[in-house]
């Protein structure tokens, strides 16, 4: 690929916005080297494809020769980012946050060279900052303007409530562009508002306004809600490759297009001839069996994708169950109550879970269905447990 054509990808493929499009241009076709920056608040341990869309935009510019900067967002998860939330976020203990951000640098790792990147934290400037500084960063916005947020215009509709604290989350977000110094700043579409914040404090520290593009948003497994951990419709960069496959071949078959545009590098005028296949009739189910391979190959190699397919064959076609599954050392045979067991195996994170699963029917002993949750089944050496779709235990 060209540089010209690395570049017309870099503003084509899944931009939904930039802000000021002919000065970023510019600026990258001078050959300037840019800071560019990519902030993620950590909410949940992993993180999912929905995150390597933006992830995968900041690789482009680090392939172009850009300084790229991974920002965790470990002070901000304090106060929880308001976007699309019609109700305020749970603040994050520092316990939960240390915990969330331990594998991060390695889960970035598989979309950007770590070792060509900056992986900051904002602790660094806000844990210092006092009073004088953050009221002096308060006076250069309204309440007025905050308000014209569509969220909070949302929630004052519906009468909910609308914490002060979380007026202060586009604020400081804005600070931490001035404190990375950053040229060009990246996120979802979600996070207009809170991106924008930093061209207004910039100015006042004597820097240029960073330019911004925004990606495209990304729907979960589900194809209804954006690609969400707390959603249960995610896919995770630390799934497994059958996990991983198995997820993919769920989709329904109306994202296979935008998934293979935003999650992968199949060229879009090969993704536009899958789209005039499936129009005219191919069956999206062996396009989805190509995407899912082209993502387990991107994420761990392509023989797990050889491999995953098999499996996922073996397993949802032929109705079998898998060669190789996790086991599970048995104390003593006996009856089990199936909550407790599926808890027990932690084919479940929680009780609650574990009981949905089997209300849903999808529980399983020795592919018989369990149906009720206060159920007992009996459990031995070589019994194996099923939960959901994917997941399997036998009993040894």
């Amino acid at each position: 690929m060209t540089q010209k054509e690395k570049i017309d990808e870099l503003f084509g493929r899944g931009v939904a916005g930039v802000v000021v499009k002919k000065h970023l241009h510019d600026r990258i076709q001078s050959g300037h080297k840019l800071r560019v920056k990519l902030g993620v608040d950590p909410t949940a341990a992993k993180l999912h494809l929905g995150h390597t869309v933006v992830l995968r935009k900041l690789k482009q510019f680090q392939n172009l020769g850009h300084i790229v900067i991974f920002l965790v967002g470990d002070f901000t998860a304090r106060i929880g980012d308001p976007s699309d939330k019609l109700s305020a976020r749970k603040p994050l203990t520092e316990e939960e946050i240390k915990k969330n951000v331990r594998n991060y640098r390695q889960q970035v790792g598989k979309v950007l060279d770590m070792d060509k990147a900056e992986f900051r934290y904002n602790s660094e400037w806000h844990n210092n900052m006092d009073f004088a500084e953050l009221f002096q960063l308060t006076s250069l916005f309204t309440v007025n303007q905050m308000l014209e947020r569509d969220m909070f215009q949302e929630r004052m509709k519906k009468k909910k409530p609308l914490w002060v604290h979380e007026m202060l989350y586009p604020i400081l977000q804005g600070y931490d562009s001035v404190a990375l110094q950053a040229d060009v700043e990246l996120g979802g579409t979600d996070q207009t508002f809170n991106v924008l914040a930093a061209r207004t404090i910039q100015p006042y520290y004597h820097q240029w306004p960073q330019d911004i593009m925004t990606v495209e948003l990304i729907e979960g497994t589900d194809g209804k809600e954006k690609m969400s951990m707390s959603l249960d419709n995610s896919i995770d960069l630390t799934d497994s490759a059958e996990e991983m496959f198995g997820k993919v071949m769920s989709i329904p078959d109306s994202l296979i297009i935008k998934y293979f545009t935003l999650l992968t590098d199949v060229p879009l005028a090969e993704v536009k001839a899958f789209e005039e296949g499936m129009q005219k009739g191919d069956n999206p189910r062996d396009y989805k069996a190509q995407l899912g391979k082209e993502i387990v190959t991107m994420y761990h190699s392509k023989k797990a994708a050889i491999e995953a397919e098999k499996v996922f064959e073996r397993t949802f076609k032929e109705k079998k169950i898998p060669e190789k599954i996790p086991t599970y050392t048995l104390k003593k045979a006996g009856s089990f109550g199936i909550v407790d067991i599926v808890m027990e195996t932690k084919l479940a994170p929680s009780k609650s879970e574990a009981r949905r699963l089997v209300e849903q029917g999808g529980v399983r002993v020795d592919s018989k269905q369990v149906k009720k949750w206060d159920e007992k089944v009996g459990v031995k050496k070589g019994t194996v447990l099923r939960a959901g779709k994917r997941k399997f235990i036998k009993f040894v």
